[in-house]
């Protein structure tokens, strides 16, 4: 069974999943690598569509319990068999927007991407998908190191889920329509 890092765009994901492969000697399995070197991404405007169906059966071929997973698509490519445990690292909304800046993601996209952490939506369908797996990481403002240990202690059974909600920011912030386009 393998460890996964999952969250959306910009929170750390690769970051972090280089360091703990690199303390339980574990070869790193990039989802969207993977579906990028097999040609499943179809662009549509500035989004990327995979076709998760045939993602999930190359997965299915290269996953062992030496892997570590890493990708946002993990919560639809994965089943409960393949994992010990998955993290979803989290990210303050507001930090991402400075993020999405530098890698020039269009409005669009950005809002896609903020809106969908502040809704948990990966966290959502991984706790649906996996539940008591399924164990959160806010990474705010903290530094890779602390991030890495962090996720060392839920892994070692040390540590457990963070409670993150975001949504509850963003509306004592009065700021949904910065997010969200209604």
């Amino acid at each position: 069974m393998s460890i996964v890092i999952t969250g959306n765009p910009g929170v750390g994901k690769h970051t972090i999943a280089n360091e703990i492969a690199k303390r339980l000697e574990l070869q790193i399995l990039d989802i969207n690598n993977i579906a990028k070197d097999s040609g499943l991404f179809e662009r549509d405007e500035d989004t990327n569509d995979v076709d998760t169906a045939e993602l999930k059966k190359i997965i299915n071929k290269k996953i062992s319990k030496s892997t570590l997973v890493v990708g946002h698509l993990a919560p639809y490519v994965l089943s409960l068999e393949q994992i010990k445990k998955m993290i979803v690292l989290r990210r303050n909304p507001y930090d991402l927007i400075s993020v999405y800046k530098k890698r020039e993601y269009s409005d669009k996209k950005t809002k896609e991407n903020t809106g969908s952490e502040i809704l948990g939506i990966i966290a959502h369908d991984a706790i649906n998908q996996f539940g008591v797996k399924v164990f959160q990481v806010d990474v705010t403002a903290k530094s890779v190191l602390e991030v890495t240990d962090k996720v060392m202690s839920v892994i070692n059974d040390e540590d457990s889920s963070e409670d993150v909600d975001w949504l509850d920011l963003v509306a004592k912030h009065d700021d949904l329509k910065k997010f969200f386009a209604y």
